[in-house]
């Protein structure tokens, strides 16, 4: 085998997989989207009158049909073009100063999580990091919408239909509300722990998320990470806390491990 053979061989061997990289990406990010489900009903009708066509002789329906698979690009960006647009806008967000972006999310749990504290509404909302949370994630009302104090007032206002579970958030996007997490399985939590502690507890022993639990009786902050708390935090402490673990830095120094929340009493008989 001549070296101009082995250059070819390596080069169809590495376009074939950049191509399939592509195509899995692609897949991957339009799952589960109105658009798929769409275009799927279209293939299988486009299947349907091509074999007619073959099996009948109809030339007029294969001309169409030729027709419609020259204008299948174009109906791609319009079945996608809300896909489309965000998958190009997370794709811009890598050349931002990312700190900038980080900045505006804290900015907006911070104010989120000073209005709940204020008027005593509890609220549950994770923070993804490294690890996915995606199983929760299926199970919970999907949002896909930027992070916003509005948003999030509105998810944990008192008696709407989401405020009994927490929200996801990877990023600067809110991907569900609704989540049910698992509860702690700490041995030595006080009983007159909430639900809705234990909850938020309960998710970051399984995982790297952050969650910010505001409490319904006392108005209380609280950050959980690594399954330990800090609490009664103010904004400006939150926002520095959050800067820090959104950052991917494992160093803040969450001294007041969870046993100390014994003598905060919550009667929170649900997690919400």
């Amino acid at each position: 085998m001549t070296m101009q053979s082995v250059l070819l061989f390596l080069s169809a061997v590495l376009q074939i997989g950049i191509l399939s990289l592509l195509i899995y990406g692609i897949l991957y990010f339009l799952r589960n989207t109105r658009g798929v489900l769409v275009l799927t009903g279209c293939v299988v009708i486009w299947l349907v009158f091509a074999l007619l066509s073959v099996k009948m002789g109809l030339e007029e329906i294969r001309f169409i049909l030729g027709i419609f698979g020259e204008a299948l690009p174009l109906i791609l960006v319009v079945l996608f073009q809300g896909e489309i647009r965000r998958m190009l806008s997370e794709l811009g967000s890598y050349f931002v100063k990312r700190g900038a972006l980080q900045k505006k999310v804290i900015s907006e749990l911070s104010e989120a999580a000073v209005y709940f504290s204020r008027r005593k509404i509890g609220a549950l909302i994770v923070l993804e990091r490294k690890m996915r949370l995606q199983n929760i994630i299926e199970d919970a009302v999907v949002l896909e919408a930027e992070v916003n104090a509005q948003l999030l007032e509105s998810i944990f206002f008192p008696n709407s239909p989401l405020h009994d579970g927490a929200v996801v958030i990877r990023k600067d996007r809110v991907l569900a509300a609704g989540a049910i997490l698992p509860l702690s399985r700490a041995k030595d939590l006080s009983p007159n722990l909430g639900t809705r502690h234990r909850a938020g507890l309960g998710i970051t022993e399984e995982s790297d998320a952050v969650v910010i639990v505001v409490s319904e009786e006392t108005g209380g902050i609280s950050l959980a990470f690594q399954g330990a708390f800090h609490r009664d935090l103010d904004r400006s402490a939150l926002e520095k806390l959050l800067e820090q673990l959104i950052n991917q830095n494992d160093t803040g120094e969450f001294s007041e491990e969870v046993k100390v929340l014994d003598a905060e009493t919550e009667s929170e008989g649900a997690q919400r």
